[in-house]
């Protein structure tokens, strides 16, 4: 029996007491109508519940059961009773749900709920039914989500900052995605402005062998990136320099995109949008007017925009802002605001209900102006955008790169500890906490290294699977009511609870939660392994508790694999 199993047979059980209740009232309110004095009181305004509301969870205490739930203390205040006499009305019927060997009420009225040990080994069944898709549910069936995460200037490599951004955008994209959503992940290119101006020159002056301009960038790549232009551009140093800077920058700029590609790609980061800012400036030959001058007006047809000082201004402050933002100065210049309401309005019309932006640490002020835009546009702040602050992360041992010379660079940490020990460091802890790792603790194969800890729990499934097969153990039986040891146990109730975590990890946007659980169930594992043998001893005879361990062993390597998926790391058969 699942979890949603059981809140489907809790649901009915609750509904049908409802429903007894319901007509108990109106037998009291005919009998009150009937007599001079209501002796009785009515009972209160009876609840519609649904299935959600029956919520099951797993006890702290796990000799309390193998599940709980709070419906009685949720109900009872509007059934017209106390929280532990409703418990005792519903436990009877709990009890004989089949394959539910006993039930217990606790404290103010929890409902503490244990399986007969057949049943819960069924899991396991479905476990292996499922395969890669057991722990994806359907809680977020019609959300239509664009992630927009990394979207570092296109001026030079990614480095460590941009690391976290990275693991922890793809592993929101994926938990969203495994919960039923429709997830776009995108990458906005900030290739307009200043920068990229300064950007083409340090190529320029890289080509020429002149020492970088102040403002530019420095560093090797730039001198890999100027080699590479005059390779395409041979005539580049013989054009005037306002022209040879223009095809300096965007020849560099395409090369260091595709160089940016290529590096999310090695840590197993994948967008479907890679958002061009130069788009949102330029003019529309079926309108004649940019996608920026497009949101000036429809921000205008709202009624959020007024002039002064010679500015167009949207009145953000009616929408929580501390202050109202430019549109356009004086001298016709867009603002760096104008392209963030065209980029927004963009997603609108793209249809995504939720814009979820995961920014750095520095832009906590674009938390309010983001927020009074979306309602300027026309949407909730509380529903059509999410804006998640990531908080700076360190590695210990880093070295700064020799080609960029002032960062710790992207493709040197990968080189160094690997993208599955990064990946999964940096998905291990939430978005708005300090982080500092350790390299050279993510570089141990020790169980004191949480990634290796859970890989290594993966392969070891793999393992005995091998093993097992070589000793004529095979999956041709299975009794779950065997599985009876207490990490058994254990290892059973751990195993159900992918599917609630997955959807909680994607409802509140954390994927860290699952990293956590997989090493809930890699401890849980390991301990089973060291008590409960697959493969026979000796000459033992091969039996069905054998062929039932196997079953157990490979539904862990399931879990685990399928969990580590969600982090976009991988799940070695062999460590």
């Amino acid at each position: 029996m699942t979890p949603e199993d059981l809140s489907s047979a809790l649901f009915d059980i609750v509904t049908a007491n409802i429903e007894r209740r319901a007509i108990e009232k109106q037998r009291v309110d005919a009998a009150a109508e009937a007599t001079a004095e209501n002796a009785e009181a009515p009972l209160a305004s009876l609840p519609t519940i649904t299935v959600a509301d029956v919520l099951v969870e797993r006890p702290r205490n796990r000799d309390h059961g193998d599940w709980t739930t709070n419906i009685a203390m949720k109900l009872a205040k509007s059934l017209g009773t106390n929280p532990r006499a409703l418990a005792a009305e519903l436990a009877p019927a709990i009890e004989a749900i089949d394959g539910i060997a006993k039930v217990d009420i606790a404290g103010p009225g929890f409902i503490n709920i244990t399986f007969e040990t057949a049943a819960a080994g069924e899991i396991v069944r479905t476990i292996l039914e499922q395969g890669d898709s057991y722990g994806h549910t359907n809680v977020l069936d019609g959300l239509s989500v664009n992630m927009e995460f990394v979207s570092a200037n296109p001026t030079g490599p990614l480095h460590l900052g941009h690391t976290r951004w990275a693991a922890l955008g793809d592993a929101i994209a994926r938990v969203l995605s495994a919960s039923g959503a429709e997830v776009t992940t995108e990458y906005y290119i900030n290739d307009a402005g200043n920068q990229m101006d300064n950007f083409g020159a340090s190529v320029l002056a890289a080509a020429k062998g002149q020492p970088t301009p102040e403002g530019g960038y420095p560093g090797e790549y730039i001198q890999e990136l100027a080699a590479k232009v005059l390779a395409q551009v041979p005539d580049l140093l013989e054009l005037p320099d306002a022209e040879a800077i223009a095809v300096a920058r965007d020849l560099g700029y395409l090369q260091q995109l595709e160089e940016i590609k290529q590096s999310l790609e090695n840590f197993n980061v994948h967008f479907d949008v890679f958002f061009s800012e130069r788009t949102l400036h330029e003019t529309d030959p079926a309108t004649g007017t940019s996608l920026i001058e497009q949101a000036a007006v429809r921000l205008a047809q709202q009624g959020h925009v007024y002039e002064k000082d010679d500015a167009v201004w949207v009145r953000t402050t009616d929408f929580g802002d501390d202050k109202d933002r430019v549109l356009t100065r004086g001298n016709g210049i867009v603002t760096y605001f104008a392209a963030d309401a065209a980029y927004y309005l963009n997603k609108k019309d793209r249809g995504f209900t939720e814009k979820i932006y995961l920014l750095g640490a520095d832009h906590h002020g674009y938390v309010g102006r983001l927020k009074a835009l979306a309602a300027a546009a026309g949407d909730d702040p509380d529903v059509n955008i999410k804006i998640l602050i990531g908080q700076l992360v360190n590695l210990n041992g880093a070295k700064l790169s020799k080609r960029a010379g002032n960062i710790i660079e992207l493709d040197d940490l990968l080189g160094w500890v690997g993208a599955d020990a990064l990946r999964y460091s940096l998905a291990r802890f939430p978005a708005d906490s300090p982080l500092s790792l350790d390299g050279e603790k993510l570089r141990e194969r020790t169980n004191d290294n949480p990634v290796f800890y859970v890989q290594y729990a993966h392969s070891r499934t793999r393992s005995v699977a091998k093993n097992a097969a070589a000793a004529g153990v095979d999956r041709s039986a299975f009794e779950p009511s065997l599985l009876t040891h207490e990490t058994e146990t254990e290892l059973l109730g751990s195993l159900q609870e992918l599917p609630r975590i997955v959807s909680q990890a994607a409802e509140l946007r954390e994927p860290h939660r699952v990293a956590r659980y997989l090493e809930e169930v890699a401890g849980h594992y390991h301990r089973w392994y060291a008590s409960c043998r697959v493969l026979p001893l000796g000459d033992e005879p091969v039996t069905d508790l054998h062929r039932t361990r196997l079953w157990l062993n490979d539904a862990t390597g399931q879990v685990i694999r399928n969990g580590l998926s969600l982090l976009g790391v991988s799940a070695p058969d062999r460590m």
